[in-house]
């Protein structure tokens, strides 16, 4: 296999691109990059702790996961690079000595020679340069990455680095006063709520949820157009995605041209309830899963995010797994496994036993990508 060079350029450029990609600036880390055929266009990319993949028996695990997701992702080669505070050229670490060695070793017999750059706090290189010309003791200038077309065409696209991966996923608290507003929502709510259960018959707790769902669609409605959440509509939105029916339909409304299909799954099980409108849900579903029938998330999914946060933001704190549960699901189905793991985490932290939060932790692990992702790499791959 013909080995691949970066030059210079090239290479800024790409790492000019990376913090973008992962959403924030790595520190300790070390990333892999997929390069597809024909041209290097820039696939997979995926970040571990420098100190994992260093370590003995752990490392060589690790490195072999790496690959084989870079061989899912049709990649022809790849690339290491690696975020250390100083030039490991002058300052031998044992630990990113055996990283590289190590992924390089479980690389190279099906990807070929793999280069490794590294961007370091006092300037980026290439690990193997030995030209003073090119990349001088403690690198190139950092300010280089900061002019690239790449950086440039995402910063004009709207895409923000955050200053590490601790940031990612946080979702800082409303004023106190709105907060306050939304609680005594969420308690009416809940009040109903159990006024409905305790009613006879089920209709009562379906018209619960009706309502819930309008409050959500309003919700949307009020993101989108950049109007400020409602706190009646907020705490209707909290008290019902602990309902799974609810949430299920909510869930049903981030899939595009479903129309009205989340309602009708609200209503109580009888002729309402017929085999196509199961089969609708299912096709909803495979959106998301399937990748002959998965979608790309729509445009208008930043306003679902939005109005998930503005959920958490407002909502009681250490209870909020269900929207932090749907935030997860909607960055996985973008493709954000980064952004997905740490929604994932905090709704763990509020409710280790929440049964969809587990079940996404278990796709994120096994590296398993939503369906239009997956239909995508598979026509890569020969």
């Amino acid at each position: 296999m013909e080995p691949v060079t970066l030059r210079v350029a090239e290479a800024r450029e790409l790492l000019s691109l990376l913090p973008h990609r992962l959403g924030f600036a790595p520190e300790e880390s070390a990333v892999v990059v997929s390069l597809r055929p024909p041209r290097g266009e820039v696939g997979l990319v995926a970040r571990v702790d420098l100190a994992g993949l260093g370590r003995p028996e752990e490392g060589g695990r690790l490195a072999r996961t790496l690959v084989g997701h870079l061989g899912r992702d049709g990649a022809a080669h790849a690339l290491l690079v690696l975020y250390v505070p100083e030039d490991p050229r002058t300052h031998r670490r044992p630990d990113v000595v055996a990283a590289v060695a190590v992924l390089r070793g479980a690389a190279e017999p099906v990807l070929g020679e793999v280069p490794c750059w590294v961007v370091a706090g006092t300037g980026y290189l290439s690990l193997d340069c030995t030209d003073p010309a090119c990349c001088p003791p403690g690198g190139r200038p950092l300010r280089e990455l900061e002019s690239t077309q790449v950086g440039a065409t995402m910063v004009v696209a709207g895409s923000v680095v955050l200053a590490s991966r601790d940031e990612v996923g946080v979702v800082r608290p409303a004023p106190g006063e709105a907060r306050r507003a939304t609680a005594r929502a969420r308690r009416r709510a809940e009040d109903r709520r159990a006024a409905a259960l305790a009613a006879p018959g089920t209709a009562a707790h379906a018209v619960w949820r009706s309502d819930t769902l309008a409050a959500w669609r309003r919700l949307v409605d009020a993101t989108e157009a950049g109007r400020t959440p409602a706190p009646p509509d907020l705490g209707r939105v909290e008290a019902g995605l602990t309902d799974a029916t609810v949430r299920d339909a909510v869930l049903v409304t981030f899939v595009p041209g479903t129309g009205d299909l989340a309602e009708r799954t609200l209503a109580p099980a009888g002729p309402a309830r017929d085999r196509g409108e199961d089969d609708e849900l299912g096709r909803a579903l495979s959106a998301l899963v399937d990748p002959v029938a998965g979608v790309r998330p729509p445009g208008a999914a930043a306003a679902l995010v939005r109005a998930l946060e503005a959920v958490v933001a407002h909502g009681r704190r250490g209870a909020q797994a269900p929207a932090r549960t749907l935030l997860a699901l909607l960055a996985w189905w973008h493709g954000d496994g980064v952004r997905a793991a740490a929604h994932v985490d905090a709704a763990l932290a509020d409710d280790p036993a929440h049964g969809l939060a587990l079940l996404l932790r278990d796709v994120g692990e096994a590296g398993l990508p939503p369906g239009w992702a997956r239909r995508e790499r598979s026509a890569r791959v020969p």
